[in-house]
């Protein structure tokens, strides 16, 4: 049987933490299926004196995970720091250049980062595995890598944050405010303290930039997306929501089209008797539209200890398994130097369908003048709902409530403007885009 393949762990958090004692539970399985043992002899994060609940001893303690990565004697170096910068970026550009294999969970890092780290690991001959850096738990990597080789990927999209998918399912189950969900989600640890990285769409657009770069073969490119948060979604959208026959979700979305590749996050309403509908709480969901398969849709954990570490530890079992000196899987699914560059489609010209609540003032001809400027931006309606005023005998208003037909981004946009300047609007009307999976 093959010698051990020796591990360090830089990073003991929930995950490390979490992977260090899976490691050592299934030491016996993990060698049967790998064909040689799997162990952990390196480990590296900033407080040494910390319980975390797992047995340390026989393994290497680095202060400095730059430290580790360029002196331990391991084969495999695992990030589990987190952070597109220091000390991650020099602590697995420093593994790679010395010809380390890498296991990486740090989407922010990939995404900032990630097609100079996929070519150096070509160029030194080694593995860069990041499973558990897009949907935890869910092997949505493999699959693009490798799974679906040859099929032509048209469109990908899911719910990619655990965070806001928590907090919408809470807002329309238990009927609570957007700040109390999130509130609730800080006590259970599902959110940070500073929640803004998650709430406001960042976490899932890190996420979505790296399926892109592997679903469309071209280079990352994070800054690109069109992104929107849920902070402002209120009781009366999830309530107008379900009265249509949708659910609000917070997707990202990755297309192909003629003019390029369109990324986006944002609040968006589904169909309710849809799969992706009903997924709820921290759990996760992407689909993949292709050409051979059809359609995908892979559901399961996408946060957490154990099902990140298990994501994590699947990319140590691959490497266990790799033969020396066999040329190894590109890390974005082909080599770094053929990726397309990126080019980024127009986000106006997006075509589907759009909700549109807006609260006026209630006065005659209010309604003839709101469509008047659908009409003059070629928007046809599915459907439109007046709510009651709100009994304010000096300036009564009224809830409007429009569904559209397929339209685009620039018309809704500009019919909206329009009605503002036209003056009987009383708040910032919100815009909810419709997706049809």
């Amino acid at each position: 049987m093959a010698d051990a393949l020796k591990i360090g762990v830089a990073g003991l958090g929930t995950v490390g933490a979490s992977l260090v004692r899976i490691i050592r539970e299934r030491q016996e399985k993990l060698e049967i299926s790998c064909g040689r043992a799997i162990e952990v002899t390196a480990v590296s994060a900033r407080d040494r004196t910390r319980d975390r609940g797992v047995d340390l001893s026989g393994m290497t303690w680095f202060d400095d995970p730059l430290d580790m990565a360029r002196n331990a004697d391991i084969d495999v170096f695992v990030e589990l720091i987190g952070g597109a910068g220091e000390p991650a970026r020099g602590a697995v550009t420093a593994a790679l250049e010395r010809g380390l294999h890498v296991v990486t969970a740090n989407k922010a890092l990939l995404a900032r980062n990630g097609v100079a780290l996929a070519a150096l690991a070509e160029e030194k001959g080694v593995l860069l595995n990041f499973e558990a850096a897009v949907a935890g738990g869910i092997p949505v990597i493999k699959a693009l890598r490798e799974s679906l080789t040859g099929n032509t990927i048209s469109r990908i999209y899911g719910i990619m944050n655990g965070t806001c998918n928590y907090i919408l399912t809470r807002m329309e189950k238990e009927k609570l405010s957007f700040q109390d969900c999130l509130t609730e989600a800080q006590r259970l640890g599902y959110a940070e303290a500073d929640p803004s990285f998650d709430i406001e769409g960042n976490d899932t657009a890190h996420k979505l930039a790296i399926l892109t770069s592997l679903a469309f073969g071209c280079q990352i490119s994070c800054d690109d997306i069109y992104m929107e948060g849920i902070s402002n979604i209120t009781q009366e959208d999830i309530v107008a929501a379900a009265e249509l026959g949708y659910r609000i979700k917070l997707l990202g979305v990755a297309q192909r089209t003629e003019g390029g590749v369109e990324q986006r996050v944002h609040p968006t309403m589904v169909p309710h008797d849809t799969v992706i509908a009903q997924v709820d709480g921290v759990t996760n969901a992407v689909a993949l539209e292709s050409d051979i398969l059809g359609d995908l849709l892979m559901v399961g954990p996408g946060a957490g200890g154990d099902a990140t570490a298990s994501a994590v530890l699947g990319d140590i079992a691959d490497i266990a398994k790799s033969q020396p000196g066999v040329q190894t899987v590109p890390a974005l699914g082909r080599p770094a130097k053929t990726l397309e560059p990126y080019k980024r489609a127009r986000m106006r010209s997006h075509e589907g369908g759009y909700f549109i609540r807006m609260r006026v003032v209630d006065r005659i001809g209010v309604i003839a003048a709101i469509a008047r400027r659908m009409a003059d931006n070629q928007i046809s309606l599915e459907s439109i709902v007046q709510h009651s005023t709100n009994g304010d005998r000096e300036a009564p208003t009224k809830t409007i409530i429009m569904v559209t037909h397929a339209t685009t981004e620039q018309s809704v946009r500009d019919a909206v403007n329009a009605m503002e300047s036209d003056g009987y609007i009383v708040k910032k009307p919100q815009v909810i885009r419709i997706e049809k999976p």
